[in-house]
């Protein structure tokens, strides 16, 4: 089904509007303080900075268990101190991206089902969302990610649609864009996958031949497939493996290894995220998506949309892994509702004003956009209580500081050294996991290395170092306990001539 200009120019219309109204609840939740209350906000920014501000900068500092794109779009802006001690430029990217996915949501439903009210009514059912809003106004990747990936599978709808015709969309747009998406975030690749393996079905059912078909999707699926391919080289050249999937997190999720369990979490969280109502019609709009996909020869593309659910393979295998459950991990599955949600609108006919009115009013009145106890507003505070616990750390560094590498988990702690930027610490004044043989060398004995610890003791059985200490006593050899707090512990190294093996005990218990 084409879609006529008017409905292109409707979608960039609610675009503007998305970015406006992203632009105004940023502001809000600036005022509230909760811009960076999520430690992996702040983590974002680390990454981010330590590219160039490092004690060995350089293209290594990008990492490989968190995909790169996010962190290579802000590294330049965040070497400004007022943008990386606030966020500033990284929240404008969410809020782009926030736009972007809305007027993409509302194109790709116009494009499936002809509709311009239907479309407008599920960018509403994402952009009304207060779990989806609050991630646009922080340093988070998820945005990104939505906007990535709604502009990539709108953009191959549209190839499908309009592949033999004089309107048609370069085979490369669609390829770069799905490409980006999977440098961003890891829910995009099980997407990206499903996605290129129904877009042959479509042009297929819709009379084209088989091979010409398969090769002309073959030029999209080659972005994708090199930009994960180049990933997996990076991590492989950077951490030794082709692909870091645990070592991160302790496993204590109750769906481990069970994938019923799993997948009521997914559920769970989904309608935590959203209510039932909208979950309800989403559920309806997404059969309708797959129905029409394998039945109508003419509708081989809702089954292509029908694939931005996949996201939830991520969480799900995460989950049964044992990764501690985080019900950010199921935002991603609200494009989706929001696409499904459309479509079940656009599909209905006679009952299509009914239906889209119902969408309306449950995601301004159930969904309530600005709500503080919305899920992923309340988990984003989970070490606020903490800061408050690490001030007697931070007050102790500040006032004794002497210029001396500060040994810290990065995995750990990266939150908390971008606090300490407000106090003037670079990242440079750290040493860390992304330093290579420096860190392995320092965590076997770190005297010759650092004039500071700082060890996470407790959250998640304690970090590297908290482990070290524990099964290597004398790892902490010549270092002598300054500070606590909330878990975190400082340590100082004293001065050779006061540590002889008579009095170590006695300073190390100080």
């Amino acid at each position: 089904m084409l879609v006529r200009p008017a409905h292109g120019r409707v979608a960039f219309l609610l675009g503007v509007a998305a970015g406006l109204w992203g632009s105004l609840v940023a502001w809000h939740y600036h005022r509230l303080g909760l811009t960076l209350s999520h430690y992996d906000a702040r983590g974002h920014l680390v990454v981010a900075r330590r590219i160039v501000d490092s004690i060995t900068p350089g293209w290594q500092q990008i990492g490989a268990v968190w995909l790169p794109l996010p962190h290579l779009l802000n590294a330049i802006p965040v070497q400004i101190n007022a943008l990386y001690r606030t966020g500033a430029s990284a929240v404008v990217i969410s809020i782009a991206s926030f736009a972007v996915a809305s007027a993409a949501i509302s194109w790709l439903v116009a494009l499936l089902t002809g509709s311009v009210a239907a479309g407008a009514v599920s960018a509403v059912v994402f952009a009304a969302n207060p779990n989806v809003l609050y991630l646009q106004a922080t340093p988070m990747t998820e945005p990104l990610l939505c906007g990535l990936l709604a502009a990539a599978v709108a953009l191959l709808v549209a190839w499908i649609q309009r592949e033999a015709t004089p309107r048609a969309i370069p085979p490369g747009f669609v390829g770069l864009a799905l490409a980006l998406a999977c440098l961003t975030r890891y829910e995009a690749w099980p997407v990206t996958a499903g996605a290129v393996l129904c877009a042959p079905w479509a042009r297929w059912r819709a009379g084209d031949g088989l091979s010409a078909t398969l090769r002309r999707t073959g030029a999209i699926a080659l972005y994708p497939a090199v930009a994960i391919g180049a990933f997996l080289v990076f991590s492989r050249i950077v951490v030794g493996h082709w692909f870091v999937s645990d070592g991160f997190f302790v496993p204590e999720n109750t769906a481990l290894g069970r994938p019923v369990l799993a997948v009521d979490e997914i559920v769970w969280g989904v309608r935590a995220l959203s209510g039932y109502v909208l979950v309800g019609i989403g559920v309806v709009g997404l059969a309708a998506l797959v129905a029409l996909g394998l039945l109508d020869r003419r509708r081989g593309e809702a089954l292509v949309a029908a694939t931005l659910v996949a996201t939830a393979a991520v969480p799900w295998l995460a989950f049964m892994k044992g990764h501690p459950y985080r019900i950010r991990y199921m935002v991603p599955l609200i494009l989706a509702e929001a696409v499904a949600a459309g479509a079940a609108a656009g599909y209905s006919k006679r009952a299509r004003p009914v239906v889209i009115a119902v969408l309306a009013l449950a995601a301004i009145v159930d969904l309530r956009p600005l709500d503080l106890q919305a899920p992923m507003v309340v988990e984003a505070q989970w070490d606020q209580p903490n800061i408050a616990g690490r001030r007697p750390v931070g007050d102790y560094l500040r006032a004794h500081y002497d210029g001396t590498t500060i040994m810290a988990s990065m995995g750990s702690l990266g939150h908390y050294m971008q606090e300490l930027s407000r106090d003037g610490f670079d990242l440079r004044d750290f040493l860390h996991e992304g330093n290579g043989d420096i860190w392995l060398a320092a965590v076997v004995s770190p005297r010759p290395f650092a004039g500071w610890l700082l060890i996470e003791e407790k959250a998640e059985g304690g970090d590297e170092l908290a482990a070290a200490a524990r099964e290597r006593p004398a790892f902490l050899e010549g270092f002598s306990r300054v500070a606590e707090g909330a878990g975190l512990a400082l340590y100082r190294r004293v001065a050779s001539s006061e540590v002889t093996p008579q009095n170590f005990t006695a300073i190390v218990a100080r």
